[in-house]
């Protein structure tokens, strides 16, 4: 994904009177939720209809996505109950094979079926966060205005594709990197790739905390080896008037 004006980006950066330029990491995380995910799923034969009970975060789109994408059953033939569900922070939102085979296994056995996660299980199987590598230049003029930022990040999706996962480190993560500064000219380009690790997902803001990371690492480095103290850079560079309007 590429995002903003290159050549702008460019100008800002080069010829300035300070480029501030970091490589980050924003390492790989595993959710640890206080229950671990289950899944109990029934099939009235006679209606033909399946209900699943399920420690999701948002039973709409489990509803949706088994029913137009995974082909269990149609929407009004499907039912999804969310009880409590101990915790989540973005791990129980997406559609997991468990919850699936769990119904698949109901209408063909045509009793209950339940399923619940060890604690081993969920951090082997459950979607993981973040997991960046971030190469980023922030420049600025004699003042201390912010005149460019640039920012080249490889993102981890893992082995396979989830259900938000190539959105997160796109178009959750691009379009907050001005943060709450006013930034004239930004340019991102993000590559995903698939590697032989666990799928990764939305985690606790997904992709805006991985954003305000970066910013924020620059925007310190940059007042230290400027010299300058770090609350007068922010000062400096924070968004003064609303609404902003792409130009």
């Amino acid at each position: 994904m590429q995002l903003g004006d290159s050549k702008s980006a460019e100008a800002g950066v080069q010829d300035r009177k300070h480029v501030t330029k970091l490589d980050l990491v924003n390492n790989r995380l595993v959710p640890n939720a206080i229950e671990p995910r289950a899944a109990l799923a029934e099939y009235d034969s006679g209606l033909g209809n399946l209900t699943l009970w399920n420690t999701t975060q948002n039973p709409h789109v489990a509803r949706l996505v088994i029913s137009a994408f995974v082909g269990m059953a149609p929407e009004h033939k499907l039912r999804v109950i969310a009880p409590d569900v101990g915790g989540g922070f973005g791990s129980k939102i997406f559609i997991y094979p468990e919850e699936v085979v769990c119904l698949w296994a109901a209408r063909r056995t045509r009793r209950p079926v339940k399923w619940v996660s060890e604690r081993s299980e969920a951090f082997l199987a459950d979607a993981h966060g973040r997991d960046h590598v971030t190469h980023a230049e922030m420049a600025f003029d004699g003042e201390g205005k912010i005149t460019g930022l640039r920012v080249k990040t490889i993102a981890n999706l893992g082995a396979y594709m989830s259900t938000f996962s190539s959105s997160v480190p796109t178009y959750l993560y691009g379009t907050l990197l001005s943060g709450q500064y006013a930034i004239p000219a930004i340019y991102c380009e993000v590559d995903a790739v698939y590697t032989n690790t666990v799928p990764v997902d939305a985690y606790r803001g997904a992709g805006r905390p991985e954003a305000t990371f970066v910013v924020e690492r620059l925007i310190e480095v940059a007042a230290r080896q400027m010299g300058m103290d770090p609350v007068d850079l922010r000062k400096k560079n924070f968004i003064h008037a609303f609404p902003i309007r792409r130009r």
